[in-house]
């Protein structure tokens, strides 16, 4: 049955009202509800840690932490070099101290269960991204009319009301994005974060775009950036503004997607999320390195990361693989497939580790981490004595992930952590003002 529209709102067929829903430092503001001590404090929340330990990497940091230094997938030790465990200072301590705690993935989807609850209530169609993301086409509930003399739309009122329910109802602040389709509604909820509110009307959109470097567009990496200013196109205005059989000759179909994102055309529907086929995250250096211990420490965030998500998701996985990126952009893939589907992140972490071993002396410019040939079903693992390895190597990479949105970015200390969407330029847009957050698990 249809929701109840709007009093006074006209629906506009020719102009959709797409929200972009996303939970601030979703894990974070988790602790902080059940601690409401913790409210304001620098809080990080560890992926394969244990209180008082030292190891595993940050699956989540506050904005306050982020202040000091403390990013999603850094190592727990090197976060605490910037953020001292509050539990180990002296009464005489007067720095600023975190508040250190371990993932609650069952937890976490409980909230983001209550929080789906208010999204489903307020739209016929969400597309659930991840744990703390998604998308709602409200097209049939509220309307671009503009009030109170053309300050504002009804549409930015239905947006504030759904910002208000998860407030009031499951205690957690969220960012909304209101504009006429799915990129444009992206970017514009990454525009005021924390708790933010940032409404693109149709005839906006262009002023709302032009300005923006064009690393914040949907779907353009630092690949992609680095080549568009090379021909010296540094925004999305001068984006929108150059030849388009130019960009499709450089770009192929992309560089027509591009094009078209830019001048703020997207006609992506919002679709409800399926079943991918794989889970990944990739992360890239500010510089290549050969450090082996960083490409090793990179590698057990990443896989971590990609197991919990796997968990969250009730996937268990037949391949574990891994990507390697060496100057200049020269891909490697390696693979370890299994003899059954299994959920062990100990086995995601040591056989993404054991692939690496073959690049120990490589100069890296980024790395990788999959899980593939998932199952969604309570069927027995495989057992670990049958696992056989089988790997894999080229210049190219694999098909991307389904249903994997090109926009989900995470951010590493090291660059970047993302999905790994094999399209040569697999790094999402990085937020303006960073996420901090590594995504576990999938509202996604």
């Amino acid at each position: 049955m249809d929701g109840p529209q709007l009093p006074g709102a006209t629906v506009d067929r020719e102009d959709r009202i797409i929200l972009h829903v996303d939970m601030d430092c979703f894990y974070a503001s988790c602790e902080r509800l059940r601690e409401p001590r913790l409210k304001g404090t620098p809080v990080v929340v560890g992926m394969g840690y244990e209180a008082g330990e030292t190891h595993g990497a940050v699956a989540t940091a506050s904005y306050e932490a982020r202040e000091h230094g403390v990013e999603s997938a850094q190592a727990i030790s090197q976060a605490l070099e910037a953020l001292p465990r509050a539990t180990e200072v002296g009464d005489d301590y007067d720095g600023v101290v975190g508040h250190y705690r371990p993932v609650d993935l069952d937890f976490y989807k409980e909230v983001a269960a209550d929080v789906k609850a208010v999204l489903h209530e307020h739209a016929e169609t969400v597309r659930e991204v991840s744990i703390d993301e998604a998308y709602l086409d409200v097209t049939d509930r509220t309307s671009w009319q503009e009030v109170d003399g053309g300050d504002r739309t009804i549409a930015e009122g239905y947006g504030r009301h759904i910002k208000q329910q998860i407030a009031r109802t499951v205690g957690v602040p969220a960012s909304v994005g209101v504009a006429p389709n799915m990129s444009t509604a992206k970017i514009a909820s990454d525009f005021d974060k924390p708790d933010g509110l940032t409404v693109v009307p149709p005839r906006e959109v262009e002023a709302f775009l032009d300005p923006l470097p064009v690393d914040e567009l949907h779907g353009v990496g630092p690949v992609t950036a680095r080549e568009l200013r090379s021909m010296d196109i540094e925004t999305a205005g001068e984006l929108a503004a150059a030849d388009r059989n130019e960009l499709v000759d450089r770009f192929g179909q992309r560089g027509r997607e591009l094009y078209n994102r830019a001048r703020g055309n997207d006609d992506r529907e919002v679709t409800p999320t399926g079943r991918p086929k794989s889970l990944s995250r990739e992360s890239a250096f500010t510089e290549p390195t050969a450090d082996t211990e960083a490409k090793r420490e990179n590698v057990r965030a990443l896989a971590a990361d990609v197991a919990a998500r796997a968990q969250s998701r009730e996937a268990m996985y037949r391949t574990i693989a891994i990507k390697v990126v060496t100057p200049p952009f020269d891909v490697n893939t390696r693979a370890s497939s299994l003899s059954g589907p299994v959920d062990d992140p100990e086995l995601v972490e040591d056989v993404a580790l054991d692939l690496l071993a073959e690049f120990d002396e490589n100069r890296v410019r980024k790395l990788g981490v999959r899980v593939s040939n998932l199952v969604f079903d309570t069927q027995d693992q495989a057992r670990l004595d049958g696992f056989e390895t089988a790997a894999t190597d080229g210049s190219t990479t694999d098909a991307p992930e389904a249903d994997a949105p090109a926009d989900v970015e995470r951010v590493d200390h090291g660059g970047r952590i993302t999905d790994w969407i094999d399209d040569g330029d697999s790094e999402a847009s990085l937020d303006r003002r960073r996420r901090g957050q590594s995504s576990l698990g999938e509202f996604e």
